[in-house]
């Protein structure tokens, strides 16, 4: 809870991290069957009031996070005085990078890199936050969400994707993107997306981390929503169609495809 004194007045607001932002009703999502429930995760200064912390005893990597709260009929918080057992302190700043770290030496022990230089070299492009900006970081499945998410991220079907993707483009035009690393994956999936407020989607089977712990279903899609373009999406969601008819055969495709250019070209004769 932040407390704000107004200038000339003397009177303090109060301004709450999880409940002072404007909702988006994310209900339209509830028509997929995605595969997992969608998550929100939101990046806090201050503790979250009346929220459950994940408990100490738990040891889970930063995407595991995303697992637990999909399994976790509640919200919950992580901070720095929980275990994480691979990166994702030091993607939030909570904490430095071992020096061995740092230098490329897991990588190649690992297989995943030539040598060091490779590994080393990635860390230039690794999205993270600056030390100490951020203190807790709240999850919470769709259903159950309390709070405005920094970031949704949906687990889809590559047919559900399609259709998520296509909400974003459908009134904007913006083009499809993925960025993401063979290591560290949770960066793209979790900081990218709100740093740059860009959608993005990552394939786990493509990430080293997410596929050796198999923490999500073979052939998925991770799809990160950051919160400005989550009206934008969830309007184009409730006004598209979702499943066009030219998917429903490669026959149907041409026929209609055929059909509109030359409805076009006669009506180009004459414009």
């Amino acid at each position: 809870m932040v407390m704000i004194k107004k200038q000339g007045i003397g009177v303090e607001r109060k301004v709450d991290e999880l409940r002072y932002a404007p909702r988006t009703d994310l209900s339209v999502f509830n028509k997929f069957d995605f595969p997992r429930p969608p998550v929100g995760v939101k990046f806090l200064f201050f503790k979250p009031e009346g929220m459950r912390q994940l408990p100490l005893d738990k040891e889970l990597s930063f995407c595991e996070l995303l697992v637990e709260a999909q399994n976790s009929k509640e919200p919950f918080y992580f901070s720095r005085d929980n275990r994480e057992t691979c990166v994702g302190k030091f993607l939030l700043g909570m904490e430095e990078m071992a020096p061995f770290a740092e230098s490329g030496q897991i990588g190649p022990r690992l297989g995943i890199f030539q040598e060091p230089r490779a590994n080393s070299v990635l860390y230039q492009y690794i999205p993270r936050f600056e030390r100490n900006v951020v203190n807790y970081v709240a999850f919470s499945r769709l259903d159950a969400m309390p709070f405005d998410p920094d970031v949704l991220i949906i687990t889809s079907t590559t047919s559900q994707a399609e259709v998520v993707l296509r909400a974003m483009t459908y009134s904007t035009g913006a083009l499809y993107t993925s960025k993401s690393s063979v290591v560290m994956g949770c960066a793209w999936v979790y900081i990218y997306p709100f740093m740059k407020r860009k959608v993005n989607f990552v394939i786990p089977d493509l990430v080293h981390g997410m596929r050796a712990r198999r923490l999500f279903p073979e052939g998925s899609l991770l799809i990160s929503i950051p919160y400005n373009w989550l009206p934008i999406v969830v309007q184009n969601l409730k006004t598209m169609e979702w499943e066009l008819p030219s998917y429903r055969s490669k026959e149907r495709y041409l026929e209609e495809f055929q059909r509109v250019l030359e409805t076009l070209a006669k009506e180009a004769a004459n414009p």
